[in-house]
């Protein structure tokens, strides 16, 4: 008996991460019925939606997208990008879009049929939602949304389900480039569009999303394929040197969730309670009982980020064991010292902040292992109102603790070692999330708006 089944090539965890040419090579083989790559996150905070810059560089994106779109061509298949140029905004996709023009006219390709799906929300939009009570928070940690943060904003987007996608291979393009989405949405669309159930689609583009990171070994780095059937769906690393098991498939299932089952996504909910992760024998994994419902409410969640002040830190080392005994008493001293000197500068202009790794770089007042090595990694910044402000304090800084006279010291050459010169590395501007929202919507076609050309050679 025949399965009816759907077959999603995935390249790699990102867009411009790259995968070995042999692995995409091994899944063209397998006759996809889509190629759908994910593009985007904020993951690293609100940086690159705010200074409106890519994730990876556009060499990297270039490299990737011209075997994916060549590929994709060649074979009739639609190529699907999800949240473009890292973050999604109206800069992002128009960098991505140009990229996939070239593409095209230098391999002279032609008639390509390119859908551009815009992510963008009006910031009028936006403050109308939140005056009509139609607007809240995503956690308790985000700030109060103020006219003032909406219009230092520098651009908000929202994260698009698979109805946008799906209107899209409805209207038969080729190549779908999507602003801010959902992860696993592009990757549902498609065998959504085709008829296929989507809590199984939504489930296995939760996996694909990240390509082979679900395999062992894992990485974002290599290419996977998702096969869709009618009770079931198919995950199967196509790298011999990878195989996917029921534990690292289930344990993926579980990646970047705040419950260990019930995954929320725009305008739906996916129960994952009941799942079964067969090992097949061939390296790859079966999935069977994946559930979904219409969230009561559909809602999608929106990003924003303003400026708030610039950054210059500095890297050292430090070996001293007598200084490594006291770090953090002696970083107070120093900041108090600092702090004196610049009286005339108010405290609220600037802030100090000190990372000592190889003692609590990592988790803070969180870190539960005392243990000390024999040398200390010492990050430290100064953020301010201005880059001037920042570069100013971060080199009182440096100078004071460099040569701090600490209770026993032996020796005045110096407290810290450092790698670079310069050792100042003024960072430019720091953002943060001032829109992290939902906002109620009639339904996942509301806010998005489609635009579709034909590229010719």
């Amino acid at each position: 008996m025949t399965h009816r089944e759907f077959k999603i090539l995935a390249p790699c965890g990102m867009l411009g991460y790259g995968f070995p040419k042999a692995s995409f090579m091994n899944g063209m083989a397998c006759g996809p019925d889509a190629i759908v790559v994910d593009a985007g996150s904020t993951d690293a905070g609100p940086h690159k939606l705010g200074a409106g810059t890519a994730i990876v560089s556009r060499q990297a994106c270039k490299k990737d997208l011209e075997i994916m779109i060549t590929e994709g061509t060649r074979a009739g298949i639609p190529v699907i990008i999800g949240s473009a140029g890292g973050s999604g905004a109206k800069v992002h996709v128009e960098w991505t879009r140009e990229i996939v023009r070239e593409i095209l006219q230098e391999h002279g390709i032609s008639g390509m049929k390119v859908a551009t799906i815009w992510a963008d929300i009006p910031h009028e939009t936006v403050a109308e939602k939140w005056n009509g009570g139609l607007c809240q928070p995503l956690g308790l940690s985000v700030k109060p949304l103020t006219d003032e943060r909406l219009q230092a904003t520098t651009g908000i987007v929202a994260q698009m389900g698979h109805e946008p996608i799906v209107a899209a291979l409805q209207q038969e393009a080729d190549i779908i480039i999507c602003g801010r989405a959902y992860d696993p949405s592009p990757f549902a669309a498609a065998p959504i569009h085709r008829g296929f159930d989507s809590a199984l689609s939504y489930h296995l583009g939760k996996i694909l999303e990240c390509a082979a990171l679900s395999a062992e070994p894992g990485t974002t780095k290599d290419c996977m394929l998702g096969i869709v059937r009618e009770d079931s769906f198919l995950v199967k690393p196509l790298n011999r040197a990878r195989i996917c098991t029921a534990v690292s498939v289930a344990a993926h299932t579980f990646y970047e969730k705040d419950h260990p089952y019930i995954l929320h996504g725009p305008g739906l909910v996916l129960d994952l309670e009941h799942c079964l992760f067969t090992e097949l024998g061939d390296g790859s994994v079966e999935v069977r009982g994946s559930r979904i419902s219409a969230a009561p409410v559909y809602r999608i969640k929106l990003e924003g980020a303003m400026k708030v002040a610039y950054r210059t830190l500095v890297v050292a080392g430090v070996r001293d064991p007598l200084l490594i005994a006291r770090i953090e008493e002696v970083e107070e001293q120093v900041k108090q010292q600092v702090s004196e000197y610049y009286s005339e500068v108010s405290q609220d202009d600037y802030r100090i902040n000190f990372l000592n790794y190889g003692l609590n770089g990592v988790m803070g007042e969180l870190e539960p292992e005392t243990k000390v090595g024999h040398e200390l990694g010492v990050v430290f910044e100064v953020v301010a109102v201005t880059q001037e402000l920042a570069n100013m304090v971060c080199s009182s800084v440096r100078s004071t603790f460099l040569h701090y006279g600490y209770e026993g010291r032996k020796s005045t050459a110096g407290n810290l070692a450092f790698p670079f010169a310069p050792s100042d590395i003024p960072f430019g501007p720091v953002y943060e999330f001032s829109v992290y929202h939902l906002m109620d919507v009639a339904d996942g076609l509301e806010m998005f708006s489609t635009e579709y050309e034909e590229v010719k050679a």
